[in-house]
């Protein structure tokens, strides 16, 4: 698989099936990933690998979450996963791929509870065999932050290129108490996203979704 083929291939999958993927086949990739370019070699990642019976203990602490148990102390969001005010064309294609994907689940706008119900699934790693979370230093800014985008873009075409799916997930910041006293990580470190890591239920509706891009005319200039 070339790289042309793995952008191509690569999407967010949000229904896995439960065929393992062995820890170490993970950890491999999100060493190799650290090629990534990183301003002034900085490489702010900070990277924590599930293995399966940790996986299973999270998704039974999320469970507790999910149905209103919370952490003693709360969990405040780490960050804004969307700015205030969306404004356009950015609030439209939010508002886009989300009707897409619940029109494949067959949950119209009106039902509410089904559709946080599928939400919920997020927190269960949409039944991935394998996941991973990824934490930043808090004192870094937003260039180290284009960092992670670059690592974990780096990461997710690696896995496509051995027919392994990926989901990333913002949504993790709900809970950011919550994961840093799971992962045992020092408060000095902010957490970014989890990811789901898996092979696609080709079966599942849910991963027919294709998002529409923006037609380069709206973000591309040539001078």
């Amino acid at each position: 698989m070339n790289v042309s083929e793995a952008v191509e291939q690569r999407m967010s999958v949000r229904a896995f099936k439960d065929t393992p993927v062995p820890v170490d086949t993970v950890t491999r990739v999100l060493e190799k990933a650290a090629r990534s370019p990183s301003g002034s070699n900085l490489q702010p990642w900070k990277m924590v690998v599930l293995t399966p019976e940790r996986l299973d203990e999270l998704r039974n602490l999320m469970e507790l979450r999910i149905a209103g148990e919370m952490r003693e102390g709360g969990d405040d969001m780490e960050y804004a996963i969307h700015p205030a005010n969306l404004k356009e064309p950015y609030r439209s294609a939010r508002f886009e791929i989300g009707e897409d994907m619940y029109a494949l689940l067959g949950i119209s706008r009106e039902e509410k509870p089904k559709r946080r119900k599928w939400f919920s699934n997020n927190f269960r790693f949409f039944g991935a065999p394998a996941a991973c979370f990824c934490f930043i230093d808090r004192s870094m800014g937003p260039p180290q932050w284009s960092d992670l985008g670059m690592y974990l873009q780096t990461v997710m075409l690696l896995f496509q290129e051995k027919s392994i799916d990926t989901c990333p997930q913002e949504c993790w910041a709900m809970y950011p108490k919550t994961i840093h006293d799971f992962c045992e990580m020092p408060e000095e470190l902010m957490l970014f996203c989890g990811m789901a890591i898996g092979y696609r239920d080709e079966n599942h509706p849910v991963n027919d979704l294709k998002s529409r891009r923006f037609d380069s005319s709206q973000w591309l200039k040539v001078l």
